[in-house]
């Protein structure tokens, strides 16, 4: 019989059949569950609050340029109705998917008109029931026309590019659905140089 100080002496052997995958998951259980939390979060956070864009094109230059990146948050129109001026990120609508877009394939505009109002484009000036717009933003003023007022219908945006003569937008596919929006530009991330708001 060996004394307890003894048996504290004796090395411990092991008969577990244990395989090594299991024991590994053991010892990297918290690891993997830190992970796990993390990616949820990203996801949650993509889905429902807030997530980064790239600028594609220069349909808003000189607002925003070829390669920003831009933070687009989703949480505000659930409160409120986007307003004049907002720069937002869209699903195309049906007119630019039967041009072969992908539903899936993301705009960025500024709104100009919204549900209710009487826009009108004529001489390089864009008016909003009978008000002309000032906009210190836009690269040039309009080289086309809309000489017939148009009323923008209930739930449905009138939507343009600051680069105004090379911006495929409402005044060439018509009205956004108010469904189609995702969210709005509030920050651009990089270049470093022009960290700000939009």
């Amino acid at each position: 019989m060996t004394s307890e100080k003894e048996s504290q002496n004796q090395p411990i052997t092991s008969n577990s059949t244990t395989p090594w995958w299991l024991k590994i998951w053991q010892q990297q259980k918290e690891n993997i569950k830190v992970v796990g939390i993390a990616l949820f979060l990203s996801l949650f956070i993509r889905i429902l609050i807030a997530e980064p864009r790239y600028i594609p094109s220069d349909s808003m230059m000189p607002t925003l340029k070829v390669g920003d990146r831009l933070v687009i948050e989703k949480v505000s129109y659930n409160f409120h109705p986007p307003v004049t001026g907002d720069i937002i990120v869209f699903e195309p609508p049906q007119q630019l998917q039967r041009y072969g877009y992908d539903k899936n394939q993301a705009f960025i505009k500024r709104i100009i008109g919204l549900p209710g109002d009487i826009i009108k484009i004529e001489h390089g000036i864009v008016s909003i029931n009978e008000q002309p717009l000032a906009e210190n933003y836009i690269a040039e003023p309009p080289e086309y026309a809309l000489p017939t007022s148009v009323k923008i219908p209930k739930d449905k945006y009138f939507v343009m590019g600051d680069n105004r003569n090379n911006s495929n937008d409402s005044h060439v596919w018509g009205f956004l659905p108010r469904k189609n929006i995702i969210g709005r530009a509030i920050f651009r991330f990089w270049p470093y140089q022009r960290l700000g708001p939009v």
